[in-house]
C-alpha cells in the first residue's frame, strides 16, 4: 500500500487479515478503501458484508452481500451468508431464497442445506426442514448441531423417539453442549421415561448451572414422580435465577399443594399473577387451593379471571358454577353449568351439576331432564 496507495487488492487482503485478527472495525474501513478505489471489487464488498454480519449490523450485510452477487452473480458463499442475515433479520422466505440459488451452485455443501432447514422450521415447515437436515448429515454424517437441529424438528413433529435418536448422536459428538441434554430430556419427559429426564436434566445443569428451564422441567419431572420435596427445591433455584419467573411459582405452587401445604401455594399461586395478570392457569390453581380451604367466594373469584382470559373456558364455568352452588347461589350457578353446556353440548358433568341447581330450587321437571341427559352422555358417572 505504501508503493502503490491505489492498489484495492492489497486494501481488500488487508481487510482479510483484519478480519481473522477479529478487528472488525479496522477490517470495514480497508474494504471500504478498496471499494473507494475499485467499485467493482466483488471480494471487497463480500468481506465487508461477513464484517457487518459479525458486528450485527445485518442490514448494511445484505447490502454489501447483493453488490457481491451483482459483480459475481455465481457465488455460492455470497448468495448463502446474504441468506444467513437474512434470517438473522427474520426474513426466513428471503432466506430460504438464498440457500436454494447457493445450493445451485455448490449443491455439496452440509451447511447450505442445514442452514436451510433452520428456516424451514423457522417458518413451522418442520418436515422440509427435516429433509434439509438429512441430506446435510449424508454431507457431513459428524456435525452434532445438524443432528440437533434435525432432534428439534422431530420434537417439534411430536416423533419424540427420533428426536432422542438424533439428539444422541449429538451428544456423541459434542458431549459437553448441555442444551442437547435438555432438550432429550425434555423429550424423554414427553414419553412418560421422567427418570431419564431427570438424568438428562442433570447433565444439562452440570454443563450450565444457570439455566432457568432445566431446573423448571427438572421440576415437573420429580413432580411427576411425585417427588415434591426435590420439585420445590428446582422451581426454588430456577426462582433464585429469575424471580420473575410465573410458571415457576405455578410449579412450586402445584407441589406445595400436593404435600398439602395450601397456604404457601396460594402465596405462590398469588406471586405468580402479580408477574403476569394473565396467567389463566395460576388463577386455576389458587382457587382451586382457596376450595379445599373452603374459601369458596374465592375460587368463584379466581374462576372469574379465568373466564375474563380464556372465554370458552367449560372446566371453569363448571367450578365457579360449583362454588355458587356450595354459596347458596343457584341462579348463578345454573348460568354458569349452561353457559357450559352451550360451549360443549356433551359435557355431562355440566348437565348433573345444573339438575343439582334446579332440584335445590324445586323444580324437578328440569332436574330430571338434566340428569337424563347426564346419563345419556355418560352412564358410568352420572347414574
Amino acid at each position: 500500500i505504501r508503493i502503490d496507495p491505489k492498489c484495492a487488492e492489497a486494501y481488500s487482503k488487508r481487510g482479510v487479515s483484519y478480519a481473522i485478527l477479529r478487528d472488525r472495525a479496522k477490517a470495514i474501513e480497508d474494504y471500504t478503501q478498496a471499494i473507494k478505489i475499485d467499485p467493482k471489487c466483488a471480494a471487497a464488498y463480500y468481506g465487508r458484508g461477513i464484517s457487518y454480519a459479525e458486528l450485527g449490523d445485518h442490514s448494511k450485510a445484505v447490502e454489501d452481500y447483493t453488490r457481491a452477487i451483482e459483480l459475481h452473480p455465481k457465488s455460492a458463499e455470497a448468495y448463502h451468508d446474504r441468506g444467513r442475515s437474512y434470517a438473522k433479520l427474520d426474513d426466513h422466505k428471503k432466506a430460504i431464497e438464498d440457500y436454494m440459488k447457493a445450493i445451485e451452485f455448490d449443491p455439496n455443501n452440509a451447511d447450505f442445506y442445514c442452514n436451510r432447514g433452520v428456516s424451514y422450521a423457522e417458518l413451522g415447515d418442520h418436515s422440509k426442514a427435516i429433509e434439509d437436515y438429512t441430506r446435510a448429515i449424508e454431507l457431513n454424517p459428524k456435525s452434532a448441531s445438524t443432528y440437533f437441529c434435525r432432534g428439534y424438528s422431530y420434537a417439534k413433529l411430536g416423533d419424540h423417539a427420533k428426536a432422542i435418536e438424533d439428539y444422541t448422536r449429538a451428544i456423541e459428538f459434542d458431549p459437553n453442549y448441555a442444551w442437547i441434554y435438555y432438550k432429550r430430556g425434555f423429550s424423554y419427559a414427553k414419553l412418560g421415561d421422567h427418570l431419564k429426564a431427570i438424568a438428562d436434566f442433570t447433565q444439562a445443569i452440570e454443563i450450565d448451572p444457570n439455566d432457568k428451564d432445566v431446573y423448571v422441567n427438572r421440576g415437573v419431572s420429580y413432580a411427576k414422580l411425585d417427588d415434591h420435596l426435590k420439585a420445590i427445591e428446582d422451581y426454588t433455584q430456577a426462582i433464585k435465577i429469575n424471580p420473575k419467573l410465573a410458571r415457576a411459582y405455578v410449579g412450586r405452587g402445584l407441589s406445595y399443594a400436593k404435600l398439602g401445604d395450601h397456604a404457601k401455594a396460594i402465596e405462590d399461586y398469588t406471586q405468580a399473577i402479580e408477574i403476569d395478570p394473565n396467567f389463566a392457569n395460576a388463577y386455576v390453581c389458587r382457587g382451586s387451593s382457596h376450595g379445599i380451604l373452603g374459601d369458596y367466594s374465592k375460587v368463584s373469584e379466581d374462576f372469574t379471571q379465568t373466564i375474563n382470559i380464556v372465554p370458552n373456558n367449560k372446566d371453569a364455568y363448571l367450578v365457579r358454577g360449583s362454588s355458587y352452588y356450595i354459596l347458596g347461589d343457584h341462579s348463578k350457578a345454573i348460568e354458569d353449568f349452561t353457559q357450559a353446556i352451550e360451549i360443549d353440548s356433551n359435557y355431562a358433568l355440566a348437565y348433573r351439576s345444573r339438575g343439582n341447581s334446579y332440584l335445590a330450587l324445586g323444580d324437578h321437571l328440569k332436574a330430571n331432564a338434566d340428569f337424563a341427559r347426564a346419563i345419556e352422555i355418560d352412564p358410568n358417572k352420572c347414574t
